[in-house]
């Protein structure tokens, strides 16, 4: 009877040591998506699924949307390194010197 008993026992509870998807999803195992990945996915078709030609929409419009914030954050990347050598330039001029 015992041996029966214990089949239906629940396991006792263990803490993961790392995040449930560290190792699938973290940033550190993984690149990120570019937007040629995003719109060359291909899904499984299923008899019940969604329409594929809206899930093709709409990753066509995340990827624009990726790579739109993409060529933005090198713009900006840009203008700060810009910016931050006008001001370095800047403050070499008018900067007190010091004298020995």
């Amino acid at each position: 009877m015992r041996n029966v008993l214990a089949l239906f026992r629940r396991p006792a509870r263990r803490t993961p040591s790392h995040p449930p998807n560290a190792g699938r999803y973290g940033w550190a195992s993984c690149r990120p998506l570019t937007a040629g990945q995003i719109r060359e996915r291909q899904f499984q078709q299923v008899r019940r699924g969604l329409d594929p030609a809206e899930v093709y929409a709409f990753l066509h419009r995340v990827a624009g949307e990726l790579a739109h914030a993409r060529r933005d954050l090198a713009m900006v990347t840009e203008e700060n390194i810009r910016i931050k050598r006008a001001l370095r330039n800047w403050q070499s001029r008018f900067a007190p010197r010091v004298w020995r």
